[in-house]
């Protein structure tokens, strides 16, 4: 489920040409979902002998995915690109932690939203650029 969930995601970005693409993304969420599996599985093994926190590990993740993402992100004399590989990058590093922990309604709602606003609002976006570069050239 996570891989397809972020496939899609990550789809978007590989059609866009984006550093990180499909592949990327189905990885960080396929070991983000692992990851939560193991601190759930490790919390259930251990939980009599130590006091032991999966959120820990999950925390990790989001961690982690700081350094991924930051990697994805170019400054450039128009601006800063890759912000939004980078924020898809979080998404579904979120969505392999909901999957892994059972949260799969959660993790679908948050694919169809993302995929949303990756897809349609790209649209909106190029819309209102329009409408400012006709407002500047009017002038």
């Amino acid at each position: 489920l996570t891989a397809v969930l972020s496939g899609l995601i990550g789809l978007e970005r590989q059609l866009h040409r984006r550093t990180a693409g499909l592949r990327t993304h189905i990885l960080v969420s396929l070991g983000s979902c692992l990851i939560m599996l193991t601190s759930i599985y490790v919390f259930d093994i251990y939980k009599e002998i130590a006091n032991p926190d999966p959120a820990r590990i999950a925390a990790g993740v989001i961690t982690s995915i700081g350094f991924l993402g930051a990697g994805t992100i170019i400054r450039e004399k128009e601006g800063v690109k890759g912000l939004t590989t980078a924020a898809s990058l979080w998404v579904v590093a979120g969505i392999g932690l909901a999957v892994g922990c059972g949260f799969k309604r959660a993790a679908v709602y948050t694919t169809v939203i993302a995929v949303i606003v990756l897809f349609f609002l790209r649209f909106a976006e190029d819309v209102i650029a329009n409408e400012e570069k006709y407002r500047i050239n009017k002038k």
